[in-house]
Protein backbone atom coordinates (compact mmCIF):
# COMPACT_ATOMS: atom_id res chain seq x y z
CA UNK A 1 0.00 0.00 0.00
CA UNK A 2 1.36 3.80 -0.80
CA UNK A 3 0.98 6.79 0.75
CA UNK A 4 2.83 9.47 -1.51
CA UNK A 5 5.84 8.22 -2.14
CA UNK A 6 6.22 6.43 1.32
CA UNK A 7 4.99 2.51 1.37
CA UNK A 8 3.02 0.80 4.45
CA UNK A 9 5.18 -2.24 4.82
CA UNK A 10 3.92 -2.54 8.58
CA UNK A 11 1.60 -6.37 8.28
CA UNK A 12 0.63 -6.56 12.09
CA UNK A 13 1.02 -4.59 15.13
CA UNK A 14 2.69 -5.67 18.60
CA UNK A 15 0.40 -4.15 21.72
CA UNK A 16 2.37 -4.15 24.79
CA UNK A 17 -0.69 -3.23 26.99
CA UNK A 18 0.56 -2.62 30.99
CA UNK A 19 4.66 -2.72 30.82
CA UNK A 20 5.44 -2.37 34.42
CA UNK A 21 3.01 -4.49 36.09
CA UNK A 22 6.25 -7.13 36.63
CA UNK A 23 5.23 -9.92 39.12
CA UNK A 24 1.49 -8.95 39.70
CA UNK A 25 0.54 -9.64 35.97
CA UNK A 26 -0.83 -12.88 37.87
CA UNK A 27 -2.87 -11.27 39.76
CA UNK A 28 -4.35 -8.36 37.13
CA UNK A 29 -5.15 -11.50 35.07
CA UNK A 30 -7.46 -12.87 37.15
CA UNK A 31 -9.07 -9.77 38.16
CA UNK A 32 -9.52 -8.85 34.77
CA UNK A 33 -10.90 -12.02 33.98
CA UNK A 34 -13.22 -12.23 36.87
CA UNK A 35 -14.26 -8.76 35.62
CA UNK A 36 -14.97 -9.97 32.37
CA UNK A 37 -16.84 -12.99 33.57
CA UNK A 38 -18.77 -10.98 35.95
CA UNK A 39 -19.57 -8.51 33.27
CA UNK A 40 -20.80 -11.14 30.44
CA UNK A 41 -22.98 -13.04 33.18
CA UNK A 42 -24.60 -9.55 35.08
CA UNK A 43 -25.28 -8.05 31.34
CA UNK A 44 -26.76 -11.31 29.79
CA UNK A 45 -29.01 -11.83 33.05
CA UNK A 46 -30.52 -8.05 32.66
CA UNK A 47 -31.39 -8.55 29.18
CA UNK A 48 -32.71 -12.52 30.25
CA UNK A 49 -35.06 -11.35 32.76
CA UNK A 50 -36.22 -8.67 30.96
CA UNK A 51 -37.14 -11.43 27.99
CA UNK A 52 -38.79 -13.60 30.46
CA UNK A 53 -41.27 -11.06 32.21
CA UNK A 54 -44.00 -9.82 29.89
CA UNK A 55 -44.58 -6.92 32.19
CA UNK A 56 -41.35 -5.75 31.46
CA UNK A 57 -41.78 -5.47 27.82
CA UNK A 58 -42.04 -1.91 27.68
CA UNK A 59 -39.75 0.77 25.79
CA UNK A 60 -37.66 1.49 28.80
CA UNK A 61 -36.96 -1.84 29.53
CA UNK A 62 -36.12 -2.75 26.10
CA UNK A 63 -33.62 -0.04 25.63
CA UNK A 64 -31.91 -1.50 29.02
CA UNK A 65 -31.96 -4.78 27.26
CA UNK A 66 -30.55 -3.14 24.22
CA UNK A 67 -27.76 -0.93 26.54
CA UNK A 68 -27.11 -4.69 28.32
CA UNK A 69 -25.72 -6.19 24.68
CA UNK A 70 -23.95 -3.43 23.38
CA UNK A 71 -21.81 -3.63 26.89
CA UNK A 72 -21.34 -7.08 26.00
CA UNK A 73 -20.44 -6.76 22.97
CA UNK A 74 -18.00 -4.01 23.74
CA UNK A 75 -16.09 -5.67 26.48
CA UNK A 76 -16.18 -8.51 24.24
CA UNK A 77 -14.12 -6.30 22.19
CA UNK A 78 -11.08 -5.04 24.00
CA UNK A 79 -10.93 -7.39 27.33
CA UNK A 80 -10.27 -10.93 25.06
CA UNK A 81 -7.33 -9.09 23.42
CA UNK A 82 -5.84 -7.27 27.23
CA UNK A 83 -6.20 -10.61 28.74
CA UNK A 84 -4.00 -12.59 26.45
CA UNK A 85 -1.42 -9.25 26.73
CA UNK A 86 -1.05 -9.22 30.50
CA UNK A 87 -0.74 -13.22 30.18
CA UNK A 88 2.40 -13.04 27.12
CA UNK A 89 3.54 -9.61 27.74
CA UNK A 90 2.74 -8.30 24.63
CA UNK A 91 0.10 -9.89 21.71
CA UNK A 92 0.85 -9.55 17.80
CA UNK A 93 -2.17 -8.18 15.96
CA UNK A 94 -2.46 -8.47 12.15
CA UNK A 95 -2.95 -4.91 10.88
CA UNK A 96 -6.21 -6.06 9.10
CA UNK A 97 -7.34 -7.33 12.80
CA UNK A 98 -6.40 -4.19 14.16
CA UNK A 99 -8.61 -1.91 11.55
CA UNK A 100 -11.09 -4.01 12.55
CA UNK A 101 -11.07 -3.57 16.58
CA UNK A 102 -10.51 0.12 16.19
CA UNK A 103 -13.62 0.23 13.84
CA UNK A 104 -15.88 -2.25 16.19
CA UNK A 105 -14.91 -0.40 19.04
CA UNK A 106 -15.33 3.49 17.72
CA UNK A 107 -19.01 1.84 16.39
CA UNK A 108 -20.49 0.12 19.53
CA UNK A 109 -19.30 3.32 21.52
CA UNK A 110 -21.24 5.57 19.16
CA UNK A 111 -24.05 3.41 19.16
CA UNK A 112 -24.32 3.37 22.74
CA UNK A 113 -24.03 6.95 23.11
CA UNK A 114 -26.88 7.68 21.14
CA UNK A 115 -29.12 4.49 22.75
CA UNK A 116 -28.24 6.55 25.78
CA UNK A 117 -29.81 9.75 23.96
CA UNK A 118 -33.01 7.58 23.26
CA UNK A 119 -32.89 6.59 26.61
CA UNK A 120 -33.01 10.37 27.71
CA UNK A 121 -35.71 11.03 25.14
CA UNK A 122 -38.32 7.82 26.44
CA UNK A 123 -37.92 9.38 30.13
CA UNK A 124 -38.27 12.62 28.83
CA UNK A 125 -42.15 11.64 27.12
CA UNK A 126 -43.01 9.57 30.03
CA UNK A 127 -42.51 12.02 32.77
CA UNK A 128 -43.59 15.62 30.37
CA UNK A 129 -46.00 13.90 28.64
CA UNK A 130 -47.82 10.52 30.44
CA UNK A 131 -50.96 11.11 28.76
CA UNK A 132 -49.33 10.75 24.76
CA UNK A 133 -46.60 8.28 25.85
CA UNK A 134 -48.23 5.17 24.32
CA UNK A 135 -49.22 6.80 21.53
CA UNK A 136 -45.67 8.46 21.03
CA UNK A 137 -43.32 5.59 22.10
CA UNK A 138 -45.21 2.89 20.28
CA UNK A 139 -43.58 -0.49 18.93
CA UNK A 140 -42.81 0.78 15.21
CA UNK A 141 -41.32 4.27 16.65
CA UNK A 142 -38.99 2.46 18.95
CA UNK A 143 -37.76 0.03 16.12
CA UNK A 144 -37.21 2.98 14.12
CA UNK A 145 -34.97 4.55 17.19
CA UNK A 146 -32.95 1.58 17.72
CA UNK A 147 -32.58 0.84 13.74
CA UNK A 148 -31.50 4.59 13.23
CA UNK A 149 -29.26 4.32 17.13
CA UNK A 150 -27.21 1.02 15.29
CA UNK A 151 -27.17 2.46 11.84
CA UNK A 152 -25.63 5.56 12.91
CA UNK A 153 -23.53 3.91 15.39
CA UNK A 154 -22.01 1.85 12.71
CA UNK A 155 -21.50 4.51 9.84
CA UNK A 156 -20.22 6.76 11.73
CA UNK A 157 -16.74 5.57 12.13
CA UNK A 158 -16.15 5.28 8.87
CA UNK A 159 -14.56 8.54 8.55
CA UNK A 160 -11.94 7.60 10.97
CA UNK A 161 -11.43 4.03 9.19
CA UNK A 162 -10.37 5.28 5.93
CA UNK A 163 -8.48 8.08 7.61
CA UNK A 164 -5.94 5.90 9.30
CA UNK A 165 -5.98 3.19 6.13
CA UNK A 166 -5.03 6.29 3.63
CA UNK A 167 -1.77 6.94 6.33
CA UNK A 168 1.08 5.05 5.39
CA UNK A 169 2.81 3.12 8.43
CA UNK A 170 6.58 1.96 7.71
CA UNK A 171 7.34 0.79 11.50
CA UNK A 172 7.70 0.87 14.65
CA UNK A 173 4.41 -1.19 14.67
CA UNK A 174 4.35 -1.04 18.78
CA UNK A 175 1.01 0.31 19.86
CA UNK A 176 1.33 1.72 23.47
CA UNK A 177 -1.80 0.60 24.74
CA UNK A 178 -4.35 -2.41 25.95
CA UNK A 179 -5.58 -2.70 22.18
CA UNK A 180 -5.85 -1.07 18.89
CA UNK A 181 -7.47 2.41 19.13
CA UNK A 182 -7.24 5.69 17.31
CA UNK A 183 -4.87 7.79 19.33
CA UNK A 184 -2.40 4.97 19.76
CA UNK A 185 -2.46 4.14 15.74
CA UNK A 186 -2.27 7.54 14.83
CA UNK A 187 1.41 8.20 16.82
CA UNK A 188 2.57 5.17 14.46
CA UNK A 189 2.09 6.47 11.06
CA UNK A 190 5.21 7.65 8.80
CA UNK A 191 4.33 11.12 7.72
CA UNK A 192 2.40 14.20 9.56
CA UNK A 193 -1.14 13.66 11.22
CA UNK A 194 -1.87 16.94 11.96
CA UNK A 195 -5.35 16.83 9.31
CA UNK A 196 -5.93 13.46 9.97
CA UNK A 197 -5.93 14.19 14.09
CA UNK A 198 -7.82 17.43 13.57
CA UNK A 199 -10.42 15.82 11.25
CA UNK A 200 -11.23 12.87 13.56
CA UNK A 201 -11.11 15.40 16.46
CA UNK A 202 -13.34 17.51 15.31
CA UNK A 203 -15.93 14.63 14.38
CA UNK A 204 -15.52 13.32 17.77
CA UNK A 205 -16.07 17.03 19.62
CA UNK A 206 -19.80 17.00 16.85
CA UNK A 207 -20.93 13.82 18.13
CA UNK A 208 -19.97 13.94 22.07
CA UNK A 209 -21.02 17.18 22.55
CA UNK A 210 -24.38 17.51 20.06
CA UNK A 211 -25.42 14.38 21.83
CA UNK A 212 -24.41 15.26 25.03
CA UNK A 213 -26.25 18.53 24.53
CA UNK A 214 -29.00 16.72 23.74
CA UNK A 215 -29.48 14.67 26.86
CA UNK A 216 -28.94 18.08 28.89
CA UNK A 217 -31.72 19.84 27.13
CA UNK A 218 -33.54 16.98 27.57
CA UNK A 219 -32.95 16.60 31.63
CA UNK A 220 -33.79 19.83 32.46
CA UNK A 221 -36.96 19.64 31.06
CA UNK A 222 -37.13 16.51 32.95
CA UNK A 223 -36.00 18.17 36.34
CA UNK A 224 -38.11 21.00 35.51
CA UNK A 225 -40.96 18.52 35.11
CA UNK A 226 -40.38 17.06 37.98
CA UNK A 227 -39.89 20.50 40.52
CA UNK A 228 -43.81 21.43 39.36
CA UNK A 229 -45.07 17.87 40.54
CA UNK A 230 -47.63 18.71 43.63
CA UNK A 231 -47.33 14.75 44.47
CA UNK A 232 -44.00 14.42 46.56
CA UNK A 233 -44.40 10.28 45.92
CA UNK A 234 -44.21 11.49 42.50
CA UNK A 235 -41.67 13.44 42.69
CA UNK A 236 -39.32 10.27 43.75
CA UNK A 237 -41.00 8.18 41.66
CA UNK A 238 -39.76 10.15 38.26
CA UNK A 239 -36.50 10.80 39.92
CA UNK A 240 -35.95 6.91 40.85
CA UNK A 241 -36.93 6.19 37.19
CA UNK A 242 -34.24 8.77 35.88
CA UNK A 243 -31.38 7.94 38.47
CA UNK A 244 -29.97 4.81 36.77
CA UNK A 245 -29.66 6.55 33.02
CA UNK A 246 -28.33 9.53 34.34
CA UNK A 247 -25.43 7.56 36.40
CA UNK A 248 -24.43 5.77 33.14
CA UNK A 249 -24.77 8.87 31.10
CA UNK A 250 -22.16 10.46 33.50
CA UNK A 251 -19.87 7.96 33.42
CA UNK A 252 -19.88 7.29 30.17
CA UNK A 253 -19.20 11.24 29.41
CA UNK A 254 -17.14 11.60 31.81
CA UNK A 255 -14.89 8.68 30.32
CA UNK A 256 -14.54 9.65 26.33
CA UNK A 257 -14.24 13.36 27.20
CA UNK A 258 -10.54 12.56 28.73
CA UNK A 259 -9.87 10.38 25.92
CA UNK A 260 -11.05 11.71 22.74
CA UNK A 261 -11.40 15.23 23.36
CA UNK A 262 -7.97 16.68 23.65
CA UNK A 263 -6.54 19.68 22.33
CA UNK A 264 -3.56 17.77 21.16
CA UNK A 265 -1.83 14.36 20.64
CA UNK A 266 0.15 13.00 23.12
CA UNK A 267 2.05 10.23 24.50
CA UNK A 268 0.10 7.30 25.88
CA UNK A 269 1.21 7.21 29.19
CA UNK A 270 -0.47 4.11 31.99
CA UNK A 271 -2.97 6.66 32.90
CA UNK A 272 -4.29 6.82 29.71
CA UNK A 273 -4.78 2.90 29.82
CA UNK A 274 -6.33 3.38 33.28
CA UNK A 275 -8.96 5.79 31.69
CA UNK A 276 -9.12 2.87 29.09
CA UNK A 277 -10.19 0.21 31.39
CA UNK A 278 -12.99 2.78 33.07
CA UNK A 279 -14.85 2.59 30.10
CA UNK A 280 -14.04 -0.94 28.74
CA UNK A 281 -13.84 -3.14 31.77
CA UNK A 282 -15.83 -1.26 34.98
CA UNK A 283 -18.33 0.73 32.98
CA UNK A 284 -19.77 -2.45 31.61
CA UNK A 285 -19.40 -4.44 34.63
CA UNK A 286 -21.52 -1.42 36.39
CA UNK A 287 -24.64 -1.16 33.94
CA UNK A 288 -26.50 -4.53 35.50
CA UNK A 289 -25.38 -3.39 39.10
CA UNK A 290 -26.70 -0.25 38.45
CA UNK A 291 -29.96 -0.80 36.92
CA UNK A 292 -30.52 -4.26 39.03
CA UNK A 293 -29.93 -2.16 42.40
CA UNK A 294 -31.91 1.10 41.62
CA UNK A 295 -34.34 -0.61 39.55
CA UNK A 296 -37.50 -2.39 41.50
CA UNK A 297 -39.27 -4.03 38.62
CA UNK A 298 -36.03 -5.77 37.87
CA UNK A 299 -35.76 -6.44 41.25
CA UNK A 300 -39.37 -8.11 41.50
CA UNK A 301 -38.71 -10.21 38.52
CA UNK A 302 -35.86 -11.77 39.64
CA UNK A 303 -37.25 -12.43 42.66
CA UNK A 304 -40.40 -13.98 41.22
CA UNK A 305 -38.22 -15.77 38.87
CA UNK A 306 -36.13 -17.65 41.74
CA UNK A 307 -39.47 -18.31 43.63
CA UNK A 308 -40.85 -20.64 40.82
CA UNK A 309 -37.58 -22.30 40.41
CA UNK A 310 -37.96 -23.04 44.12
CA UNK A 311 -41.04 -24.31 43.60
CA UNK A 312 -40.43 -26.30 40.77
CA UNK A 313 -37.23 -27.59 42.63
CA UNK A 314 -39.65 -28.65 45.41
CA UNK A 315 -42.05 -30.91 42.95
CA UNK A 316 -39.10 -32.84 42.03
CA UNK A 317 -38.08 -33.66 45.15
CA UNK A 318 -39.12 -37.07 46.30
CA UNK A 319 -41.61 -37.05 49.50
CA UNK A 320 -41.04 -39.50 52.16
Amino acid sequence: MESGNITTTVSEFTVIGFSRMGRFWPLFFAILLIFYLLTISGNLSISLLILADRPLHTPMYLFISMLSLLEILFTSVTTPLMLTCVWRGKVQVKFDHCMLQMYLLHSLGITENYLLNIMAYDRMVAICDPLRYHTIMTSRHCTVLLSSCWLLGFTSPIIHLVSVLKLPFCGPNTVNHLFCDLSPLLKLACRDISFTFILNFMISLCIISCTFLFITVTYIRIIVTILRMSCVDGRKKAFSTCASHLTMVLLFYGSLAFIYIRPKVEQTSEYDKLVAINYSVLIPFLNPIIYSFRNKEIQKTFKKLLRQKKIFVLTLMPRN
